[in-house]
């Protein structure tokens, strides 16, 4: 090979590169490149399916008590553990309740109440009929819920008043304070609504024939409002007011009731309660001007644990004109009154209470023996015995 082809041949093999460059080139071009795979769309969720109506709620407690009174009478400040050095049943009950839901939108409830608690709710009721057809009825009415936030009952309900139930179980003492005994009603019948508006304002508005009665005593109307606050779990506070006439065959007298009541839980241990009540309006022939009464109690709770708790109550209750304290004599006076109970819980359904108690008047109205006195001690063992249904499931 000579020097004089060297050239040529470079000048082919550059010339065989580019044509093969350009064809791989114009290959690549025609091949479109790989479409990337879709991601799986995802499965129609299925439409939920309507939320099922409450079930039947059956509840029921049993509750007995010894008790020992220092000044040996049964004539005690309060109702229903009034019975000295015996072995006592306060009430049996048996609750049914079918609550309202968008998915149910009647219900009722039913308290059916035996024992001499129930004899003393029903004392009260004016009517014959009342007392004995309705005794053991401590509650029974009918619900509808409009929307979703309105419910309307219709029959009798305990009233919204105080700070104390008929019920011990749901009490931070065994015995019942003044306030639950001389300052308000047991229980109303008529017509109740309730709107809830969230979950910390509430309020309630209820047309009634009056305190503790059925068959109304006159043909007046008692009138009911309640205002619920809950701005968070440690706080809450209820506001009741109640206005109409109570006098048996007198719409004139028109009797007025405040109530306040107030909770805090500084901890998840230790929770206070305060409870102040005002009456006004009635007329007596020993009494000038419309009769009042005024009382105030505070509670302190600490909860050991979930089995131990310890209670405190002290409340101070003025009866200037006798009316509530003393129908028949009206003797004017105010009474403190300071009580201790400790509870034990067994199993979760036993409630042991070991209570000790003492009031004080400011008129000789308590009786030692039968000697008129103004201070009375006593002491009380309690049981309570709670069923729930849902238990059993």
């Amino acid at each position: 090979m000579t020097h004089a082809h060297a050239p040529l041949s470079r000048r082919l093999l550059y010339l065989s590169l580019a044509l093969m460059t350009a064809g791989a080139a114009a290959t690549a071009a025609e091949t479109p490149p790989p479409t990337p795979t879709p991601a799986p769309s995802p499965e129609p969720s299925p439409e939920a399916s309507p939320a099922a109506p409450p079930p039947l709620e059956i509840t029921a407690f049993a509750d007995a008590y010894y008790g020992w009174h220092f000044n040996k009478t049964d004539a005690l400040l309060r109702n229903f553990d009034v019975n000295h050095n015996a072995f006592s049943i306060n009430l049996v009950e048996v609750a049914l309740e079918k609550k309202t839901s968008t998915a149910s939108r009647v219900g009722f409830r039913a308290d059916l109440d035996f024992g001499p608690t129930a004899d003393t709710v029903a004392s009260y009721e004016p009517s014959g009929t009342g007392k004995d057809v309705f005794k053991h009825l401590q509650q029974g009415y009918v619900s509808a819920l409009a929307g979703s936030k309105l419910q309307i009952d219709f029959g009798k309900f305990v009233t919204p008043h105080g700070a104390e139930v008929i019920e011990s179980k749901d009490n931070w003492n065994y015995s019942r304070s003044l306030l639950f005994t001389y300052a308000i009603p047991f229980y109303h019948f008529g017509l109740r609504a309730k709107y809830v508006f969230n979950d910390k304002y509430n309020f309630t508005a209820y047309l009634a024939n009056g305190w503790n009665n059925i068959v109304d005593n006159n043909t007046g109307k008692t009138a009911g409002f309640q205002f619920g606050w809950n701005p968070n779990k440690k706080v809450s506070l209820v506001q009741n007011y109640m206005v109409g006439p109570e006098e048996a065959n007198n719409n004139k007298n028109i009797r007025q009731l405040w109530d306040t009541e107030f909770t805090y839980a500084p901890t998840s241990k230790l929770s206070l309660m305060f409870n102040y009540d005002y009456g006004r309006g009635d007329r007596i022939p020993t009494w000038a001007n419309p009769v009042w009464w005024s009382g105030v109690a505070g509670y302190v709770r600490y909860q050991f644990n979930q089995d131990y708790a310890l209670s405190t109550r002290y409340e101070y209750y003025d009866d200037p004109s006798g009316f509530t304290t003393g129908i028949t004599a009206f003797t004017p006076q105010h009474i403190h009154e300071v009580t201790e109970t400790f509870e034990r819980k067994i199993h979760g359904n036993f409630i042991t209470r070991l209570e000790y108690r003492r009031d004080m008047a400011s008129q000789n109205t308590l009786f030692k023996g039968t000697t008129p006195v103004n201070y009375q001690d006593t002491v009380a063992a309690g049981l309570i015995y709670t069923f729930d249904l849902k238990e059993l499931k």
